[in-house]
């Protein structure tokens, strides 16, 4: 069953096309020269309850936009969007006590007071019983260790203990749905791992539905079964997280390690690699800061063994390593293929 339904989503933005100066602001004052701006551009979708979905795009695609419509904040310009069966924008503080939003640079916690006078205030606000609040408490507590941060004041929190107290409040009214934009932004290794944890487990055993915007692409192999990508405002891609992979099973990075590696060994790989085999597209090579240099080969077009075969006869090569293409290298060619396609049309 669905939980949130979109159909033919549109939102669009009048701007002033202003002037420069101190005489165009004041000719600004009575122009009426605008243009309009598609944010969100006749997208569909249906998100049921209890999935996890990766939201993603670059940035001005119309996420946030987006979201801001699920959320109630905005009123679309045309088409649908029902939340947990209600129209979004007329039933806001309806919808308000049935979600949990989550924005990385932003906090619902109350900057001066300690962590726990804030959940206290929240409790009351969205009236969670004592008995949930203690067993939804409980479950931080037992996660992630939540009471050792309980007396600090918020302004007192590292960013990575701040956003595993702002997930604990998204969650703390047993919501429906949790809106999470950027929850990992900026955070290390280890904090990155605790909250992936909390929120598989929170959305496995509460059928908690999960919307993620971020551009971490970690975090949706870590998490999501589904992704939609949206670019210039419209729905580009919506499918199984491994379909995005599929789409490019012809490619491969290939890997290979050259001693002593400068930023003149690549250029001269890069050149001598690309005049053998003329097709420009079917190779993108890249060095890292490890020393290898990464090849991804469309093999429809060149053979991984041929180059392979040549960049041994003409270089010295030391290692060798052959890998999938990363998601995050197809996400960008989805949305390459998607920029040239509207060039075109």
């Amino acid at each position: 069953m669905s939980i949130i339904s979109i159909q033919h989503l549109s939102k669009q933005f009048r701007l002033l096309n202003r002037r420069e100066g101190l005489l165009g602001s004041m000719r600004d004052l009575f122009s009426t020269d605008y243009r309009v701006i598609k944010a969100v551009d006749d997208i569909s979708m249906e998100i049921n309850a209890g999935e996890l979905v990766g939201y993603i795009g670059p940035n001005g695609a119309g996420k946030s936009t987006t979201i801001k419509m699920m959320t109630g904040i905005l009123k679309p310009t045309s088409g649908t969007l029902l939340v947990n069966g209600d129209i979004a924008y007329e039933n806001r503080q309806k919808i308000a006590l049935h979600i949990g939003v989550v924005f990385g640079q932003r906090s619902q916690l109350w900057w001066d007071l300690p962590v726990i006078e804030s959940f206290k205030i929240l409790k009351e606000i969205y009236r969670v019983s004592d008995t949930a609040y203690k067993r939804n408490i409980g479950i931080f507590n037992d996660l992630v260790d939540l009471q050792a941060l309980y007396s600090k004041p918020v302004r007192m929190l590292s960013l990575g203990q701040r956003m595993l107290c702002d997930i604990a409040d998204a969650f703390l009214h047993n919501p429906a749905i949790v809106f999470l934009d950027e929850p990992t932004i900026g955070l290390d290794i280890s904090i990155k791992a605790k909250i992936r944890s909390v929120i598989t487990q929170l959305n496995t055993e509460q059928n908690t539905t999960i919307l993620l915007t971020t551009h971490d692409i970690s975090d949706i192999e870590a998490l999501c079964k589904r992704v939609v990508i949206i670019d210039k405002g419209k729905v580009i891609f919506d499918d199984a997280i491994q379909k995005v992979t599929h789409l490019f099973g012809a490619y491969r990075t290939l890997k290979v390690q050259i001693f002593p590696f400068t930023p003149e060994t690549l250029t001269t790989f890069t050149e001598r690699l690309r005049a053998q085999f003329s097709t420009q597209d079917s190779l993108v090579v890249a060095g890292d800061d490890e020393g290898w240099i990464n090849i991804t080969i469309n093999q429809d077009q060149v053979p991984l063994r041929d180059v392979l075969n040549f960049a041994m006869v003409e270089f010295s090569i030391n290692d060798v390593k052959i890998a999938e293409i990363a998601t995050e290298s197809v996400i960008r060619k989805i949305y390459d293929e998607a920029g040239a396609r509207v060039t075109t049309s």
